[in-house]
């Protein structure tokens, strides 16, 4: 299977648009924005409630484990989409080749539970 340049351009155009949105968007929402400050605005609240006491509580790590966990296996997930579309394509080495994938990604998820990562204490 050969490819070439020119199958790469839809993606180019599609991060370029992209990135223009968003740069757009952040440039035209700061020139067409208020620019009056107050000590009443600048003052932090959350869902319109008052702030109490200090923001920098220290978390638990297991949430930012769990955090990472679900990223990580959410974005494996994510691989297994492109093999579902060329799965006639690819036939049985292709077939093969994810149940490699498939069973590393189940030794992962046993490992991440026999370390007892997934349980809030």
């Amino acid at each position: 299977m050969q490819t070439s340049q020119h199958d790469f351009v839809p993606i180019i155009m599609q991060v370029l648009l992209a990135i223009g949105f968003v740069a757009g968007t952040i440039l035209v929402s700061n020139l067409l924005g208020p620019k009056r400050s107050s000590a009443n605005k600048d003052k932090s609240f959350e869902c319109g409630i008052e702030s109490v006491g200090n923001a920098r509580i220290p978390f638990s790590v297991k949430y930012f484990l769990v955090a990472i966990l679900f990223v990580l296996f959410d974005v494996e997930v994510i691989f297994m989409y492109p093999w579902a579309v060329n799965f006639k394509e690819m036939g049985m080495e292709g077939l093969l080749k994810m149940g490699v994938f498939m069973i590393l990604l189940l030794i992962g998820f046993f490992y991440v539970i026999k370390k007892k990562a997934l349980v809030w204490e």
